[in-house]
């Protein structure tokens, strides 16, 4: 039976610590993008040509803030011509690329009421859920085998270890829903990467999550990115299964 890799990109909008709360950003979300090895190669090639078109450089990083406020290599977004050709053609590829968007959105204030400050598994929490929806999501892929590998990007030693110790007791227990079993037979396994790496699913990730946390705390608001956003969201039946919010 042929054996078909996916890979799961993970990034974050918001701060996953509980002791000191912004009241206008008060969600810590992760965001997962699930894709094939080969829609994966299509997406970074896409991105790969939009950095050569704007910078002729392939190592400038696409980071959601910086090209919100034009900031660094985004200072040239000042020229309007130049931001609505970009906007046009980063569009296209959220759009247009094959993947399903995997997000997990903590409501610090709620979570703190239930189970308080001194909690700070708020990031491995989010991960739980996101690696659920991911083998659901995969379930309905019929007649190959798959293989599963989470790219993280680093955030630190002692932060990556205590991650990575957390995907370990995932690997040996499971989880609420998902058993062990399942998630072997997926192979999955978990790979951190440096920002320096310019890892473009990483990219991507980054550029997606701060529309859907901004849809999380504020439903009602204008918010066009997430329009564009929403049915990439993974759905089981009809249902949002690949936006959970927490508590």
């Amino acid at each position: 039976m042929e054996t078909k890799k996916f890979y799961l990109f993970i990034d974050e909008s918001g701060d996953h610590g509980l002791v000191n709360l912004d009241s206008s950003f008060p969600v810590f979300l992760l965001c997962g993008l699930l894709t094939s090895e080969e829609n994966y190669a299509d997406i970074r090639k896409k991105i790969n040509t939009i950095k050569s078109e704007f910078w002729d450089n392939k190592q400038v990083i696409l980071h959601s803030r910086d090209i919100r406020k034009c900031e660094k290599e985004f200072q040239i977004l000042f020229n309007l011509e130049l931001k609505a050709r970009f906007y046009e053609l980063i569009n296209d590829v959220i759009a247009n690329s094959k993947y399903r968007i995997l997000a997990s959105a903590i409501n610090k204030e709620k979570y703190i009421k239930m189970y308080g400050k001194l909690s700070n598994d708020v990031y491995e929490l989010a991960l739980s859920f996101i690696i659920e929806r991911a083998i659901f999501s995969l379930d309905e892929i019929k007649d190959v085998n798959k293989k599963l590998e989470i790219v993280i990007e680093k955030r630190g030693k002692k932060e990556d270890k205590k991650l990575d110790e957390h995907f370990q007791r995932l690997i040996s227990r499971g989880t609420g829903f998902v058993s062990a079993e399942r998630l072997k037979e997926v192979d999955l396994k978990i790979t951190f990467k440096d920002k320096k790496e310019n890892i473009n699913g990483l990219q991507l990730a980054d550029l997606v999550a701060y529309p859907i946390a901004r849809y999380v705390i504020e439903p009602k608001r204008a918010n066009p990115a997430f329009d564009i956003l929403e049915r990439k969201i993974y759905k089981n039946k009809g249902k949002r299964h690949g936006l959970k919010i927490f508590p």
